[in-house]
């Protein structure tokens, strides 16, 4: 779907906030270690937490340890590794099990491969690999392909395609499942649901937050399944902002 309305509708403060991290709060970087979360920022999720009444989540392909490290003493719900692992309302953490030996045997696969192409970078999180090659481009095509055979011949794993990397991880959990988890839960329960995100590996939670009768938002250009669009991150943090703003919350 490629249909989009054109303006945002105004922000408020019943609404439950989901928030991909990486191209959508803050700029890419040529590594996962290398970005950086700036003290504006911080201020502003925890300003927009405070401001919906604790229904604001980070919803990230990065893990939970990483994700809270970067944050720091911002004490919001998270979900990393695409929905396979949580840290809900109440602090509690929630992990979905992952098929181990598979994973081991593949990763043992992708360093020999990490080995033999220098600019390739291979991200372990614990319950998903990461393989990235932002700084290998022109093995795109050739990873593509590689990967997908090896998944083929894997029970239980999937796939996750994004901007220059590709995630090995397991079956059936995405952006959208960990959207439908926390809506199951105070805060979010009952609030209209507004995901933003900039990948790919977002669309499941764009399609989630459409069943669910909310706002889906893409940052940037190309085909998506939201139903509105944002042109990068200084916009998104823009009409976060504002949506502060119109409650009263920034002095």
């Amino acid at each position: 779907m490629n249909k989009r309305r054109s303006i945002l509708p105004a922000a408020r403060p019943d609404w439950a906030f989901f928030l991909d991290v990486d191209g959508t709060l803050i700029e890419f970087a040529d590594s996962p270690g290398a970005v950086h979360v700036d003290d504006a920022l911080l201020g502003l999720v925890a300003r927009l937490h405070r401001t919906c009444g604790g229904a604001l989540a980070l919803i990230s392909g990065r893990c939970l340890t990483d994700l809270e490290q970067r944050l720091g003493s911002v004490r919001i719900p998270l979900a990393g590794q695409h929905g396979l692992e949580r840290r809900d309302a109440g602090g509690r953490r929630h992990a979905h099990a992952t098929p181990a030996a598979q994973k081991r045997e593949l990763r043992q696969r992708l360093d020999s491969l990490v080995a033999q192409h220098p600019g390739l970078l291979l991200e372990d999180k614990g319950l998903t690999l990461a393989l990235h090659y932002r700084q290998a481009p022109q093995l795109a095509a050739w990873l593509h392909r590689l990967l997908g055979r090896l998944i083929e011949q894997t029970e239980g794993l999937q796939l996750q395609k994004g901007k220059r990397v590709l995630e090995i991880k397991p079956a059936g959990f995405d952006k959208g499942s960990a959207i439908a988890e926390f809506m199951a839960e105070a805060p979010f329960h009952g609030r209209i649901p507004v995901f933003i995100g900039d990948d790919v590996t977002d669309e499941d939670g764009f399609a989630r937050v459409n069943l669910l009768g909310g706002h889906s938002i893409k940052v940037g250009a190309g085909m998506t399944a939201a139903r509105y669009r944002l042109a990068d991150v200084p916009s998104v943090r823009d009409w976060l902002a504002g949506a502060i703003v119109e409650q009263g919350d920034i002095a």
